[in-house]
């Protein structure tokens, strides 16, 4: 586990964009250095404002259902590369036992035991809002209007301060709740023999909703007319293709109207074509907590020459969100999200730029390259590519692919086979096209990791090919592990939580050249309690803790892989006791039941936490 936990964050500090460090105090920083960013405090745990359900969903759509799943099933595709199962936040068994509290400490600190990384991102507001959308997914809308009946015929003369009051709520499970209605608590008598175990859980969802925010309250009182389901909202799609949230129907208040306005900023260097168009899309949220946001409808409208546009006459409700879209050059562009005020009479959407497009590659920059080396397989050695690029030019650059073909600026050494690559997390978003993805120019890093492997030797020749200049290329080897080669310089053994890695570094590689060196040795266990003070230490900032994600689940996906053969079972410290290995195997014998685990990863999982589970007993 030591070794785990030293291997993830050494993989959070040289991922993509946040790679800010030093390697010690008689070495000067590189330009632009930024000290490491500290671990986000909790403050106090319940929220300043009732949580948005609204802004929730799309924070979950955004940042969570790409491993939690959808529907918080445990499902999401980023979250099947993890070696442990990602935790079913729409479970009702899971979600009934979990308080605001506990789940916002989770979202503000990480879980790096389970892979969970700390979300310093989000503002305080946004991560309760999150939290709070996630503890609705396990609950359908009838039963949220079946409580606020029960509470109605039940508790007519109760008070409704205590659950609405955010201190109060933040710090119960579902669970509490429902014992306060078997026993009778604040505000509450005792109600154990007039409600069945359903309606008990049923009016709990509905004391919920009592501390979200006042326009979901208002609305449970009195549901609003049906809506027709329409296209879904994408609200990023990464180069994997994600899938995103489902959405369904939404009722709605009583409407106002007023106008939506925006501006394209056309940096083609060109005039706008004539009758250039901007498609206005709206979105909203009903009072389903497992529901995303809808799309409701859709306005195509004329841009001016000088790239402002307007819609009048639209129908602003409270919490609808907007975004404005327009398709230049068959590359697709579009505002950031903007929601509607309490009371407002007019929106303004964020500005967004359209630029001319090119096919050549060479307008980008290869700010840093990262080669991990991993020997934990006994025959094959795993290569783990960190590329950190971007685009400084003036023109979108498109990337078309032909079935099988890898990105061109990512290359491979000599003898290599690729196996894929990912966008990172945290990395500035990837345009999808119909042949492969565009790279709009960006004030922010762009991120992918790719992975490759090649027959594992003591002596391993290596021909790393440079399709476009590197400016900084690093080698991260197992001590033990030596590189030698013209342009490598040996930076030395660094720890890190502990654990030691002999680090090497190239300067500038020109485009078309080729790195070669020799990798010679074995992997040593060096583990020591190393002070993290001192000259020698490798500093982390935590800030780059999303972007590792993918690359710690596929990197200890084979590390764990290989121990499972060497010893028949798991990793000790993976669970804490029989309970925790019997819900890891229903959740992976429900994940196979629903198609999302091919027939050979999971028969080879449950042996392993079958024999796990048969030691601890």
């Amino acid at each position: 586990m030591k070794f785990r936990l030293a291997l993830i964050l050494f993989l959070v500090a040289f991922s993509a964009s946040a790679c800010n460090f030093t390697l010690a105090e008689d070495i000067t920083p590189p330009p632009g250095y930024i000290p490491p960013s500290p671990m986000p405090t909790l403050g106090a745990l319940y929220p300043a404002s009732p949580p948005d359900l609204a802004r929730g969903s799309v924070i979950y759509a955004e940042k969570c259902a790409a491993c939690h799943g959808e529907q918080g099933m445990g499902d999401g595709e980023q979250g099947k590369l993890l070696p442990v199962p990602v935790a079913a936040l729409g479970l009702p068994d899971v979600a009934r036992l979990a308080s605001p509290a506990r789940w916002y400490t989770v979202v503000t600190q990480g879980n790096l035991d389970r892979f969970m990384p700390p979300f310093t991102s989000l503002s305080e507001q946004e991560r309760w809002d999150v939290v709070a959308y996630a503890l609705g997914l396990h609950t359908p809308p009838e039963q949220v209007e079946l409580g606020r009946s029960l509470f109605e015929a039940n508790c007519a003369g109760c008070a409704v301060d205590f659950f609405d009051d955010q201190e109060n709520m933040a710090s119960l499970t579902q669970a509490d709740l429902v014992t306060m209605l078997k026993d009778g608590g604040p505000s509450l008598p005792a109600l154990s023999d007039k409600l069945t175990e359903d309606e008990q859980w049923a009016l709990a969802s509905y004391l919920r909703s009592l501390s979200f925010n006042s326009t979901v309250a208002s609305d449970l009182a009195t549901p609003g007319p049906e809506i027709v389901q329409q296209t879904p909202l994408t609200l990023s799609t990464p180069v994997d293709g994600t899938p995103q949230a489902d959405f369904t129907e939404v009722p709605q208040p009583s409407p106002g109207f007023g106008p939506v306005s925006g501006s394209i900023e056309n940096k083609t260097g060109s005039p706008l074509p004539p009758e250039f168009t901007v498609t206005l899309r709206a979105f909203e949220h009903g009072v389903d907590p497992s529901s995303g946001p809808q799309e409701i409808f859709s306005l195509d409208g004329s841009v001016q020459p000088d790239g402002s546009f307007i819609f009048e006459d639209v129908e602003l409700l409270e919490n609808r969100i907007f975004i404005a879209q327009a398709v230049f050059d068959e590359i697709q562009y579009q505002s950031e999200f903007a929601v509607v005020p309490a009371a407002s009479q007019q929106l303004s959407l964020p500005s967004f730029a359209i630029y001319s497009v090119t096919d050549d590659t060479s307008t980008l920059a290869l700010e840093s390259v990262h080669l991990f080396f991993d020997y934990a397989n006994e025959t094959t050695l795993q290569i783990f590519s960190v590329y950190s690029l971007s685009n400084p030019g003036d023109k979108t650059v498109r990337i078309g692919l032909e079935q099988g073909q890898d990105v061109p600026f990512i290359k491979f050494p000599s003898g290599a086979e690729s196996q894929g690559y990912e966008a990172t997390q945290d990395s500035a978003a990837f345009v999808p096209t119909s042949d492969g993805f565009a790279i709009p120019p960006s004030d922010s890093l762009y991120g992918l990791i790719a992975f490759a492997s090649m027959p594992r030797e003591k002596k391993i020749e290596i021909s790393q090919p440079v399709p476009m200049e590197i400016r900084e290329l690093t080698l991260f080897l197992p001590t033990g592990v030596k590189a030698s080669g013209d342009g490598l310089v040996e930076q030395g053994a660094q720890a890190i939580q502990g654990t030691e890695f002999n680090i090497y570094t190239a300067g500038e590689l020109a485009a078309g050249s080729t790195l070669e060196f020799t990798l010679s040795g074995l992997p040593k266990d060096t583990s020591q309690d190393a002070d993290l003070t001192q000259n020698q230490t490798l500093l982390i900032g935590v800030g780059a803790l999303g972007l590792a994600l993918i690359l710690a689940g596929a990197w200890l996906y084979w590390r764990e892989r290989s121990r499972s053969e060497a010893d028949g079972g798991a990793d000790d410290d993976e669970y804490n006791n029989p309970e925790e290995v019997m819900d890891a195997i229903v959740a992976l014998d429900d994940q196979h039941r629903a198609g999302k685990l091919n027939e050979a990863a999971y028969k080879q999982r449950r042996a392993e936490l079958k024999a796990r589970l048969k030691d601890d007993l």
